[in-house]
């Protein structure tokens, strides 16, 4: 097949490559000439995702109406917060049928919009399909082994998705829960930032292992407010990309949350880093968007405390322990 991934960040690097391995013929976009320049000469992203490898079926190009057309699928790969912007450019040359699979991860801050939500709007009459579950792109990259979920109301697109990346060391499931899996792969960024709070703060094991399972709930909770189905936040696209998140030491929230903790500010924080984390501005968007449904998101106003009104953490976290008691399952 020959296929376009717009974004060459490392999630969309390790995409490419896991696709240009099974030989489909990948061309990746790169937001600058400078970036393609680089991935083509050296066929590395040094910049987001080095020693990888990439193989010559996978080109690089900052040009992007070239890069779509004509493709069979177009892989989204691009921060949450610009989707809108780099795909609606794209449209006109995206091929009405082609499978579109967004593998961004997150909610607009504005119209508190969902990815599925936005490319409806910005490719209407679209074959599209939601990639997400627990992957971490330099272990994808490594080709270590790794399952996610495909998620499409289109049931042949999701299909046609799934042959495309499934290999010996990616496993792909389908799933017909677009709402579960997006708004899923969206809030475990929130708590994973909670739980990087919670060992800055030095709380330990039984801490983590509290914020995650709570954490889950409040993603079911305002998930099935969306009409999800819960059984899809109990699988790889809820639990198995929350545990990876809240855990691993390659979790770009996580680690914002770490340096939280420790009581540093947030802009110091981030300015720091070389690439998104999308669960600092998914926080406001899963804090409005509850307000709007009226569901109760404990753990999300915590973090939004912390990221946008500087309460220190070790008071958000007291909060949130000292609320009223309750029911577990109320």
């Amino acid at each position: 097949m020959e296929i376009a991934v717009v974004g060459a960040g490392s999630w969309g690097t390790a995409l490419a490559k896991t696709l240009a391995d099974k030989g489909h013929a990948v061309t990746l976009w790169a937001r600058s000439a400078e970036h393609a320049a680089q991935i083509e000469a050296e066929r590395d992203n040094a910049r987001y995702l080095p020693g990888a490898g990439l193989p010559s079926n996978l080109r690089a190009t900052a040009d992007l109406e070239a890069a779509v057309r004509g493709r069979v699928m177009i892989v989204s790969v691009v921060p949450s917060h610009t989707v809108r912007d780099v795909i609606g450019r794209a449209a006109a040359a995206i091929d009405p049928g082609a499978i579109v699979v967004s593998a961004s991860k997150g909610i607009e801050n504005q119209s508190l919009a969902t990815m599925d939500e936005v490319l409806t709007e910005v490719l209407p009459g679209a074959r599209l399909t939601y990639l997400s579950g627990p992957s971490f792109a330099k272990e994808v990259g490594r080709r270590l082994p790794t399952a996610v979920v495909i998620a499409s109301r289109d049931r042949e697109a999701a299909r046609v998705a799934q042959e495309a990346f499934a290999g010996d060391r990616f496993r792909v499931y389908t799933s017909d829960d677009v709402t579960g899996v997006e708004l899923g792969g969206a809030l475990k960024n929130v708590m994973a930032i909670g739980a990087g709070i919670a060992d800055g703060l030095g709380f330990g094991h039984n801490a983590r292992a509290a914020l995650i399972t709570r954490g889950l709930a409040e993603i079911t909770r305002l998930a099935v407010r969306r009409g999800a189905n819960p059984q899809t936040l109990a699988g790889l696209a809820g639990m198995g990309d929350l545990v990876l998140t809240c855990t691993g030491d390659l979790s770009r929230n996580r680690s914002v949350g770490v340096e939280l903790g420790k009581g540093r500010a947030l802009g110091e924080v981030l300015a720091g880093m070389s690439q998104v984390a999308e669960g600092v501005k998914t926080t406001q968007s899963a804090r409005d968007l509850g307000a709007r449904l009226g569901v109760e998101l404990p753990i999300t106003e915590m973090v939004w405390s912390i990221l946008y009104r500087e309460k220190p953490a070790m008071e958000g976290v007291v909060e949130l322990l000292t609320r009223p008691m309750k029911h577990e399952l109320a």
